[in-house]
């Protein structure tokens, strides 16, 4: 099993001021449509609603096609639970911290079909995906700040 967590600050200088608020807003616009925040990702598209706070979609991250189920957690973590697809697990986004020190946490658990755990494949899986994520949680932020700045958050 592949596990990695990573936490960056979500307010820094020369940047608009994001409040707990601006980024479970912004969270939650990601799990509904992760294109403008997450650079290796082609397609995403909800097929599926549950209730208010749980949903499915479908996406393409890294040339493979995935069904993940969204659990809203109001108002700190969204659960991203792969549930179709070649790398099965856990993602969670989560707002940590004061309202004064804010930090978004990105983690991962996951498990890649056909690879043996503890692999040199495995590793090598694991190493491409934190510096995916590691552009995914830069890329989120720089998407809120834009919308906090009253931009568009799509991405160039």
């Amino acid at each position: 099993m592949i596990y990695v967590s990573h936490q960056l600050p979500v307010n820094e200088a020369d940047h608009p001021r994001l409040t707990r608020a601006d980024v479970w807003d912004g969270l939650v616009m990601k799990a509904n449509n992760a294109l403008p925040f997450v650079p290796s990702m082609t397609f995403c598209q909800v097929v599926a609603r549950h209730s208010d706070s749980v949903f499915d979609r479908d996406i393409d991250f890294r040339g493979q096609r995935f069904t993940e189920r969204i659990t809203l957690e109001e108002p700190h973590r969204v659960v991203f639970t792969r549930i179709a697809g070649p790398v099965l697990g856990t993602i969670a986004n989560e707002i940590e911290g004061s309202e004064d020190d804010l930090h978004l946490r990105f983690s991962f658990a996951l498990v890649v079909a056909g690879v043996e755990g503890g692999s040199a494949q495995e590793q090598a899986y694991a190493d491409g995906m934190t510096g995916d994520y590691l552009k995914a949680v830069a890329a989120t932020l720089a998407a809120m700040r834009r919308i906090a700045a009253g931009e568009a958050a799509v991405t160039a």
